[in-house]
């Protein structure tokens, strides 16, 4: 059993949400504890911890916004002050982890997500609580903790309770990239599900990864001997080098699963180009669906997103 005492728990925070952070505190019943991060006129971060951190749990409460270069090097700053300020254990409370959608390989790129996780555990963090990763699999870069929350029993009660006739709905992935959390929520609310492919799809998969990168040698049929009548039937040419990879060609975007006269809810992790959801939304409205609803956890609408959405046939975003 845990004998650490509020007491020795110490909340602080950065500039990306000071209410969340406020709101925690409040609801602990304890005190923000006295970190003040700002900025210099060349940019630079500085961090000053006004309150004694040794020996004590501090919960640094960070989450990524549209700034998300100044939240991770505030987190990073903040973790290193408190590693040096001898603090017995620090624990990064990040609801949306920045740079979580770069979590693959491309095309003479780098996983983004591992380089910020050895700078997450370099820093001095020692658990990591965060929600709905755009990939579970990100919990295997970090060399400590990590409590990948879930925002489902939240949406789904949403759902349930906000969704006048729900039961007459379908739950709808955008691309198949979204097709298995998609499923979950299907399976849960017993409803039907409905997946929308085709040239407007932003899966991950399809993007240029370097696999196929090796260019087709020219001029590199080989010469064979003359082979006899006899032979000709026995024997196949086999080419030599690397073969040239077919291009890829979408078919027309199109949705499988029934959405005429039915209430549409696409399902995602996290919202931030609308462009797909607003193809998509078109794409549900000519195929009969009545109303079309947006759930998601993360909410970044980045640009121009607030518009997009208003001005498109999307009824409600939550």
């Amino acid at each position: 059993m845990d004998n650490t005492s509020t007491s020795d728990i110490v909340i602080i925070n950065g500039n990306s949400h000071p209410d969340l952070a406020n709101m925690v505190a409040e609801r602990m019943g304890l005190k923000n504890g006295g970190c003040s991060v700002f900025h210099k006129s060349n940019r630079e971060t500085i961090v000053e911890i006004s309150d004694s951190v040794r020996g004590k749990d501090i919960y640094i409460i960070q989450t990524g916004t549209k700034d998300a270069n100044n939240n991770i090097m505030e987190l990073l700053i903040m973790a290193y002050a408190c590693k040096t300020s001898s603090a017995r254990s620090i624990v990064g409370v990040i609801p949306y982890l920045p740079y979580s959608k770069q979590c693959k390989m491309r095309k003479r790129g780098c996983i983004v997500s591992k380089l910020l996780a050895k700078m997450m555990c370099t820093s001095g963090l020692t658990h990591i609580i965060t929600m709905d990763l755009h990939q579970k699999e990100i919990q295997g870069f970090f060399d400590i903790p990590v409590d990948n929350l879930r925002a489902s029993p939240f949406l789904l009660q949403y759902i349930q309770e906000s969704i006048p006739e729900y039961r007459n709905s379908v739950i709808v992935a955008r691309n198949p990239g979204v097709a298995k959390k998609a499923n979950s929520y299907a399976e849960r609310l017993r409803l039907g599900l409905a997946v929308i492919h085709g040239e407007q799809k932003e899966a991950e998969s399809d993007e240029v990864d370097g696999r196929y990168s090796p260019p087709p040698t020219r001029n590199s049929t080989p010469q064979h001997a003359p082979i006899s009548s006899s032979s000709r039937q026995r024997t196949t040419s086999v080419s030599v080098g690397v073969p040239e990879h077919p291009v890829k060609v979408k078919p027309p975007l199109t949705i499988v699963g029934d959405v005429n006269g039915r209430i549409a809810i696409m399902v995602d992790d996290l919202i931030d180009d609308v462009q797909s959801f607003v193809a998509a939304a078109e794409m549900l409205k000519e195929n009969g669906a009545c109303k079309i609803y947006v759930l998601a956890t993360h909410g970044l609408l980045s640009s121009d997103a607030p518009r997009l959405l208003d001005e498109s046939c999307i009824d409600e975003v939550c």
